[in-house]
């Protein structure tokens, strides 16, 4: 984050998500990559991420739960602050956004994240439940996403966190 606001002659947004919430949330040592969004996107910030993967020998993705499913109303109102360095405003991507799209991967990993957010109170099924209900009708233009399969996923996480 300090390279990457120092690098920034901009006001920016950057929403962490993923591995990279987890790691500064405290409930995984180290992630394989950093996954985030940059508002607003610009050709200046877009050509500084490559030399600093290179610096950093980091892995640096654009990529955030929108890509993944549709964008939760609100979004932006609830990432929740880390920083400001620079120019660059960090953040933590929605935690409802970031569990419903690691509930629809499902990958072991995800699904762990997904339990330390509603662990951590980050994340209240009920809301969650809500949420997915809210963009369930969008999910057509997600080709890749099966709806039945997703929203039985969420009411089996919703279920078992309420045992």
């Amino acid at each position: 984050m300090d390279t990457f606001g120092a690098a920034t002659a901009a006001p920016v947004r950057v929403y962490l998500v993923g591995g990279a919430t987890a790691v500064l949330l405290g409930w995984r040592d180290a992630t394989i990559d950093i996954d985030l969004k940059i508002l607003p996107e610009s050709d200046e910030v877009l050509r500084s991420l490559p030399r600093l993967k290179e610096s950093l020998q980091l892995n640096v993705e654009l990529a955030a739960p929108d890509d993944f499913i549709p964008e939760l109303p609100g979004w932006q109102e609830r990432s929740r602050f880390i920083g400001q360095i620079g120019k660059a405003t960090f953040l933590h991507y929605d935690f409802y956004g970031q569990a419903l799209a690691k509930i629809e991967r499902g990958h072991a990993t995800d699904l762990r994240d997904v339990n330390e957010l509603i662990q951590a109170g980050l994340v209240e099924t009920r809301r969650m439940l809500e949420f997915f209900t809210v963009i369930e009708p969008q999910l057509y233009r997600y080709p890749a996403v099966d709806g039945p399969s997703f929203r039985r996923a969420v009411e089996r996480i919703v279920a078992e966190a309420r045992q």
